[in-house]
This record gives structure tokens, C-alpha cells and sequence, in this order.
């Protein structure tokens, strides 16, 4: 008895399905170990000895597990610059959100002269490269007495974050439906209460992504924090690392610097695992207009 065609077709498929879904987990895996091999070596070379973290050419291992390393970037003060970090990114984060769940709220729900038009002249500054504003920005930080501060360094990333903070914003906004808003409105909210009772509770993805986006940006960012910053004791992490990894004679130690890169990863990586389901949402929610 002869197999009909889309038997077989079917045979076919359900036979590539494993070898398909082996080759997926192959390039996925090895993917990741690329990814995660810098993050993994940089790990090890801080738990080697001080002595051993400086041979030429390096080892992958450590001969065995120390922590000198770590007493060593504990000792010159770096619960400071994390402090100092930690203020920046939250200033960072909350001015962000705030701007931007207002600036994309307005974009999305009402109308005015020129919407379209000032919502493009902000896309636009994405295109300006920072580097390029960095004079006038110290110009003007120092006119207001923001400069060398970390509350001035939090405006400038909050500038920087901006643009993007209200594109994702205004379509997180863009992707409710207008009945929520119209339901709260019978209930009699107005449209503030309407934005923080209901709508906040519906884009949460979107607000969460946007948050993420702010805080590792505000934790790594060096450039801004290397110019506007000259006092060391106001130094973010990013700086203080670079300018603590000279030793002795010029060398670098670079176990220390390990040391300490390693403590500024794991915050970002913690923060991220916590929050990666509302992240990808966010990201699809608010790339995509319904």
C-alpha cells in the first residue's frame, strides 16, 4: 500500500526535528562559552596569587585559590567608588523613568502642535555622537557649580538616555489599549492617576527595560565620569580602576585589576538575572507598535 505524500513529508520533518534541535543547543553552547570565556578568565586570574597573576606568559588556572587580591582592591578604598557609582545610577535611573514614562506618556496619548516634529528632533540626538557635546556639557555644569559632582555626572547620562528612554516609552504606551485608559476615566481618574494606577502596571516590561538600559549604562559609562570628574574622591568605578592599576615601577597589577573588574560585573549580572523576563517582554513590547 502506497504512503501518501504528506505522510511521509511528515516522517521527513518529525526525522530532522532532533538532528535540527541538536544543532540548535551546538551553536547555542558555543555561543555562550565564547561569551562567557572573558567574564570566566577574568574570574580566575583575580583568585590567583598576587605573584603568580603577573607571570608572562599567563596560565589559565591558578595554582591554588587566593584572595589577595581581593584584600588588595579592598584596602585602597573601592567600597567608596562603589558607593559613588551606586548614587550615580540610581539619580540615573529614577530621573529616567520619570521623564521618560511622562515623555512617552504625552507622545502617545495626547495630541499638540508638533508632535511629530519634536518627537523626531529627539530621535535625532541618538545620532549625535557624545563625544561631540562633551565641551558644552562641562561648559554648563560648570556654569550651574554641577561640575565634579556626581549629582551633575547623573544629568549628563540622564541626558544621554533620554532619547531612547522616550522612544521605548512612548511604544510601550502605544501597545495599550486606549479602553484601560477610557475605563479609568468612567471611574473618575484623571489622566495622572490613570498613568500611575493602571498604565504603569500594564507597560511594567517596558519600565523595566528602560531602567536596565539606564544602569549599566550609568555603571560602566567612563568617558563622561573621566572628564567631569577631577576630584579622586568622586571617582565612579570605571575610573578608579583604570586609575589604580599602576604598580610598582609602572607595572600594571593586573590581579588586582581583575579583582576589581570582577566586583563591578557581578551587580550588573545579578540586577540582570532578576529582572530578564521583564527585560525581553519590554524590549519586544516596546520595539513593536500594536
Amino acid at each position: 500500500m502506497a504512503i501518501p505524500m504528506k505522510v511521509q513529508s511528515k516522517h521527513r520533518l518529525q526525522a530532522k526535528a532532533p538532528v535540527t534541535r541538536a544543532l540548535y543547543y551546538i551553536v547555542c553552547t558555543v555561543l555562550a562559552l565564547i561569551f562567557l570565556f572573558p567574564i570566566g578568565w577574568s574570574i580566575l586570574a583575580s583568585l590567583k596569587p598576587a605573584s603568580e597573576s603577573m607571570q608572562s606568559p599567563a596560565t589559565f588556572l591558578p595554582s591554588h585559590i587566593s584572595f589577595e587580591n581581593y584584600t588588595s582592591i579592598l584596602n585602597t578604598g573601592i567600597v567608596n567608588y562603589l558607593l559613588n557609582s551606586g548614587f550615580v545610577v540610581i539619580v540615573t535611573v529614577v530621573l529616567t523613568l520619570v521623564l521618560s514614562i511622562l515623555g512617552g506618556y504625552g507622545f502617545s496619548r495626547f495630541k499638540f502642535p508638533g508632535k511629530d516634529i519634536i518627537f523626531m528632533v529627539i530621535l535625532a540626538t541618538m545620532m549625535i555622537p557624545f563625544q561631540s557635546i562633551l565641551t558644552p556639557l562641562f561648559l554648563l555644569l560648570h556654569s550651574l557649580g554641577l561640575q565634579n559632582t556626581l549629582l551633575g555626572l547623573a544629568l549628563v547620562y540622564t541626558t544621554f538616555q533620554l532619547p531612547f528612554a522616550i522612544f521605548m516609552m512612548r511604544n510601550s504606551f502605544d501597545s495599550v489599549p486606549k479602553e484601560l485608559e477610557e475605563a479609568g476615566y468612567i471611574d473618575g481618574c484623571t489622566s495622572v492617576s490613570v498613568l500611575y494606577r493602571v498604565l504603569i502596571h500594564v507597560i511594567f516590561p517596558g519600565v523595566v527595560t528602560v531602567a536596565l538600559f539606564a544602569i549599566f549604562a550609568a555603571w560602566n559609562e567612563f568617558l563622561a565620569a573621566l572628564i567631569f570628574m577631577t576630584d579622586s574622591d568622586q571617582y565612579t568605578m570605571p575610573v578608579y580602576l583604570i586609575s589604580a592599576q599602576s604598580g610598582q615601577y609602572g607595572t600594571v597589577d593586573w590581579g588586582a585589576i581583575q579583582a576589581g573588574m570582577t566586583i563591578t560585573i557581578l551587580p550588573c549580572i545579578i540586577v540582570f538575572l532578576l529582572l530578564q523576563r521583564y527585560y525581553i517582554n519590554g524590549l519586544i513590547a516596546g520595539a513593536i507598535k500594536s
